[in-house]
């Protein structure tokens, strides 16, 4: 009996593997969403369509899949598909519709987050910055003008989808949709107002009739017409507000965001993979990753201020859409082993139980009898073992296991037994041998004044955004008689700013920089400068980097100077911040728009072969071939300043590899033991936070490629390289007592035999690529990590000979821990463990 319930389980999750190409009425209780009726677990990965190009979606979708994913989730952007006000776009990287059709056609399901604020560290939350000009407009509160406009684009995306049949009652993959975005953090800042623009939030997006549930995450007074969701590193004790909701995590973030000047976050895959299974064992049965892929904010498209061009969030597909392994993997085998006890989790009545101080089960038992167990470790230091079912389970630290019968462990989210890739960016070529075209900007005005005016102009009220530049310039009459010109001292210039960031040019030659960063924009930019007698043009170039994308009343936070002022004089200090200043908004070669095609020939180019270096304000221009291959491609900016490139006219984004303070703490290492914080783990002190800028490949055409930069401060553009991204090898460890579980075996017959085997190792390369010889191979008590393993003292001297024997020059290749394979090894009573390092050629 117990093995065909076991074998009805395991249909179970083949069936929820087939193509849900018509979804049906979505409708919830308690336990989870019903599609047409039946229970369903959902298990998403958030893949935001502007972050990537369309030639990678499908590719995305599919690994995403692959992982075990069986839902996609996006948001909505609102600035990208409405740029200015009233003309929409929706082609190239905000085909919205193509993207979802992508999904459609890849057997998974959509959740479509509308908005359609957004956060998301992208510019201005998502919402247009246009929006803020609009007479009378306050963000996010019962104000009109914002409720008419976010009505207007909400429903205009509704409609969208049901023209082209995507919610799911009409056969389309949209299950879930999303309104407003972690308002609770910030509702009460907005008083009796923020709360009444909530519950008109929620009744505007019901009253669109899509027939599918709305939901509000972070929202945490939402009404009974939508369900409130969870967005944090851990939501297993989440509960929604009302009992009738089914648990969804919308956000659970497997990496974090990275700021120009700040060190990498690192969240370990065992920490991601214990946050999943605590939130199922607690009864969750919608769960998103946020990101998994997480992908490139290209152009001007981040936020923060200071997000990188990178979003690459850690996620389980990378920046470049590669699987992140081990993260990709152990994951995977966390879906499997989860959807392994999906019919109980969805139908069983859980009970708990306490197995010491901070360990427990959770047990999942249908009407049969039958029942599936979750048992957690919640202890950030001592592993521990415990009596269940008159059975005896070892439980590391921070972690939880999986029993799809009540029985045998198949998972445990500590042991981590897939394959680590070796992922490097591999330098092609310097572009020293080409030939380049320069066009240097004049600092300060370079055509007619925009306007003058006595004292500061906020920057961002004066851009509105459509640049990140704006020059702040005056002059400066010298005395002859000034000491300082007799004793060949120097005056020192102050700055002082909102943000972002600013160069400072005295007589048309650089003085310095200075910026702010990701937790603080202001700054203040102090330094001698030469000054002569008589006229001296002082010329600021401010500048933004990213606008503020969250927070109470946010739109209204500012940048630009706000005082200037030169000492050293012979009365003392000039104060500049009230004098004549001339403004001139963006550069002449953006205005002219010559990194496009078309606006090419309206500046005069200089033809050289020998580019200038640590040259400010300078563009380059160089027709390039595309680098050999078809390996992911990332523009290698480590020699050059900070500014913004270009290909084809594709907007690359903002490059700016400035280092990380080595005052920061960094690890060799993460512990995933205990809760995770962004700051927990760091790695890349003293280093640039990004040095590659990814460039898609379908941007390439096969001859004739126009690169352009804009660098602000000076570089060497002769030592840019093209990179490209490739694994080159493998690592894999797994210890005798690791858990080895195929889910397939079981799918098929579901018999006792087939339901585990023996713990392994399997290394896969790259598509086209081999095996090509073993780094490092040992059984026995090998230490160390990826790329540092050794020999311990104990070790099987015939341990690389079988590697090789049963991988080299082969794809992919399964090395079984058993007695046949190893029956030289010595030192028995040992806890023995297998550690591989391989070359993928």
């Amino acid at each position: 009996m117990m093995m065909k319930l076991l074998l009805l389980c395991f249909l179970l999750v083949l069936l929820s593997n087939t193509t849900p190409t018509s979804a049906g009425n979505v409708t919830y209780d308690r336990r989870s969403l019903l599609v047409n009726g039946g229970r369903k677990l959902i298990i998403s990965a958030a893949i935001h369509y502007p972050r990537s190009v369309p030639a990678m979606w499908p590719g995305l979708v599919q690994t995403a899949k692959e992982g075990g994913c069986d839902t996609i989730e996006t948001y909505v952007f609102w600035n990208g598909h409405e740029p200015t006000q009233g003309n929409y776009y929706f082609g190239g990287r905000y085909d919205l519709v193509k993207f979802v059709k992508i999904v459609q056609q890849a057997g998974m399901y959509l959740i479509l987050r509308i908005g359609p604020f957004v956060a998301a560290e992208w510019n201005f939350g998502g919402i247009p910055v246009w929006l803020h000009y609009v007479n009378g407009t306050v963000f996010r509160t019962d104000n009109e003008p914002f409720k008419y406009h976010m009505q207007k684009f909400t429903t205009f995306i509704v409609n969208l989808m049901k023209q082209e049949k995507l919610f799911a009652p009409q056969g389309g993959p949209i299950i879930l949709t999303q309104i407003e975005n972690e308002y609770g953090y910030y509702e009460g800042a907005y008083g009796d107002a923020g709360k009444r623009y909530a519950m008109w939030a929620a009744s505007m997006a019901v009253s669109q009739n899509i027939g599918v549930p709305w939901i509000m995450c972070q929202q945490f007074d939402a009404p009974e017409t939508v369900i409130n969701t969870c967005n944090s590193f851990y939501c297993d004790q989440f509960t929604p507000i009302f009992p009738n909701k089914p648990k969804i995590w919308t956000e659970n973030w497997p990496g974090w965001f990275k700021t120009f000047g700040a060190p990498d976050p690192h969240r370990p895959a065992e920490d991601v993979a214990f946050s999943v299974a605590r939130f199922f064992q607690k009864g969750g049965s919608v769960h998103n990753y946020y990101m998994y892929h997480g992908g490139t904010n290209f152009g001007r498209t981040s936020g923060g201020p200071f997000i990188t061009t990178s979003y690459d969030y850690e996620a389980p597909i990378d920046e470049y859409g590669l699987p992140r392994n081990p993260k990709w993997g152990h994951l995977k085998e966390l879906h499997q082993s989860i959807k392994a006890c999906e019919h109980f989790l969805l139908n069983g009545e859980p009970t708990n139980i306490s197995l010491g101080p901070n360990q427990e089960a959770d047990v999942y038992t249908d009407s049969s009898g039958a029942c599936a167990a979750f048992i957690s470790n919640t202890d950030d230091k001592n592993d521990k073992t415990i009596e269940f079912r008159n059975s005896s389970y070892h439980l590391p630290a921070w972690s939880v296991s999986i029993l799809p019968d009540c029985k045998n462990v198949v998972f445990n989210t500590a042991k981590v037994g897939t394959q680590t890739a070796v992922v490097e960016m591999v330098p092609g070529e310097d572009l020293n041998t080409l030939k380049w075209e320069v066009f240097v900007e004049k600092a300060g005005i370079w055509d007619q004044a925009d306007f003058v005016k006595n004292g500061f102009v906020d920057h961002i009220n004066t851009t509105k955004d459509t640049t990140d530049y704006l020059w702040y310039t005056t002059s400066i009459y010298v005395d002859e008689n000034e000491g300082f010109l007799k004793k060949g001292s120097q005056p020192v210039l102050l700055v002082e700013s909102k943000g972002h960031a600013l160069h400072a040019f005295v007589n048309q030659e650089l003085q310095g920089s200075a910026s702010g960063n990701g937790t603080h924009s202001p700054y203040k930019f102090k330094k001698p400068i030469s000054l002569k007698a008589g006229k001296n043009e002082i010329a600021l170039l401010s500048m933004t980097v990213g606008l503020q994308n969250a927070g109470s009343f946010y739109e209204w936070v500012g940048a630009g100077l706000t005082n200037v002022e030169i000492s050293g004089f012979n009365n003392g200090t000039v104060n500049l911040s009230n004098s004549t200043w001339t403004y001139k908004i963006g550069l002449q070669g953006e205005h002219l728009g010559i990194y496009k095609e078309d606006g090419m020939t309206k500046v005069n180019w200089i033809a050289t072969s020998r580019p200038p270096k640590k040259q400010p304000l300078t563009w380059y221009k160089a027709v390039i071939d595309p680098p050999p291959g078809d390996k992911p491609v990332g523009l290698d900016m480590l020699h050059m300043g900070k500014g913004l490139a270009w290909l084809n006219g594709e907007e690359i984004g903002r490059y700016w590899p400035r280092k990380s303070s080595t005052l920061q703490k960094c690890v060799h290492e993460c512990d995933y033991r205990g809760k995770f914080m962004p700051d927990k783990c760091f790695t890349g002190c003293g280093e640039p936070t990004q040095r590659w800028y990814h460039v898609p490949r379908s941007w390439f055409k096969p001859s004739g490629n126009i690169l352009v930069i804009f660098e602000e401060k000076g570089g060497d553009p002769s030592k840019i390289t093209f990179s490209r991204r490739k694994t080159n090898g493998l690592c894999a460890l797994v210890a005798e007592d690791h858990l080895s579980f195929i889910p397939e075996s079981w799918q098929k017959d579901g018999s006792e035999s087939n339901r585990t085997i023996n713990p392994s190792v399997h290394l896969k390369c790259p598509e086209n690529t081999l095996i090509s010889a073993v780094k490092f191979a040992s059984f026995g008590t090998p230490t160390g990590r990826c790329g540092s393993y050794s020999k311990g003292e104990c070790h099987d001297p015939d341990s690389s000979s079988l590697i090789e024997k049963i991988c080299l020059n082969k794809n992919k290749c399964t090395v079984e821990l058993s007695k046949e394979n190893f029956s030289k090894s010595s030192c028995p009573g040992v806890s023995k463990k297998l550690a591989v390092e391989a070359v993928c050629g």
